[in-house]
């Protein structure tokens, strides 16, 4: 098992590069799920949150400029690289990878099962093609592809905003994106998938959140526990009209739950409902 365990590190370091552009690397540092707080305090919860396997991290340097840091995440499954890319969609697509974005110096992109981070401490024009050098070097180096999470084929396509798309699977995340409750009303946890979309209709935004539990039993359970608790005033079961003159709509069909949020009228709520249901 050990020796197993060495063979799988020594096969993900042999996908990051040791030297990019006079950038020369220093001695690896590697991490699971219990120590990665050793190396970002407060952050490590993020992928904790997408069940992360291993984090290999390399440091990079050059005299007299700004170190590089590569932080390759081997996260299990294709859903959950993606996952934890859709965290942060905020930047420019740099076309690397399956998916990336950058900003300030940053550069993340999913692959296959992992996830990279690519950063320069200070950011110059000669970082920045460092960095990208680097991403695509990995990208490249990766043997396969991933799937986006099947979950993502439900989603209406009808005023999707295909760039603002999360996929997770606990309330923190959950809250993170869209505030729904402090407690866990949707019972969400490691076992289930979610994805929560915006979608723009004439100047509105307004939110899809489709969750998939292991069984029909835990969907109907969430289903009541969510309603009961957000719309205790429900003149009719799974709708309601909040506080804004906006409605909340939630249905379930067999172990899928949708709700949709923030809809100016009940009729589109529903409409987009029926949208997803009936797939």
């Amino acid at each position: 098992m050990a020796e197993d365990l060495k063979n799988q590190e020594r096969d993900r370091a042999s996908l990051v590069p040791r030297e990019i552009l006079g950038w020369k690397a220093l001695e690896d540092q590697t991490f699971d799920p219990k120590t990665i707080f050793n190396y970002i305090d407060g952050g490590g919860e993020v992928y904790r949150a997408y069940n992360f396997k291993s984090l290999l991290a390399r440091r990079f340097e050059r005299e007299g400029k700004s170190a590089l840091i590569v932080d390759f995440f081997d996260m299990g499954s294709s859903s959950d690289a993606f996952g934890v890319f859709t965290h942060d969609l905020e930047g420019e697509n740099m076309g690397i990878g399956q998916g990336s974005t950058y900003k300030g110096g940053l550069l993340s992109f999913w692959e296959g099962r992992f996830f990279v981070s690519v950063y320069a401490e200070e950011e110059t024009e000669e970082t920045k093609e460092a960095v990208m050098a680097l991403g695509q070097e990995i990208a490249s180096a990766i043997p396969e592809q991933g799937e986006k999470p099947a979950l993502l084929s439900l989603l209406p396509a009808k005023n999707l905003d295909e760039k603002n798309i999360h996929y997770f699977h606990n309330h923190l995340i959950l809250n993170y994106h869209f505030y729904v409750s402090n407690e866990n009303i949707l019972l969400l946890d490691q076992q289930t998938e979610a994805a929560l979309a915006l979608y723009r209709e004439k100047g509105e935004r307004i939110n899809l959140l489709l969750i998939r539990y292991p069984e029909a039993k835990k969907a109907e359970q969430a289903y009541q526990s969510f309603t009961q608790a957000y719309m205790p005033d429900a003149k009719e079961p799974g709708r309601v009209k909040t506080e804004d003159n906006k409605w909340t709509a939630a249905k379930i069909k067999s172990n899928l739950l949708a709700v949709v949020f923030n809809a100016p009228s009940e009729a589109l709520a529903e409409e987009m409902i029926r949208n997803v249901v009936r797939k």
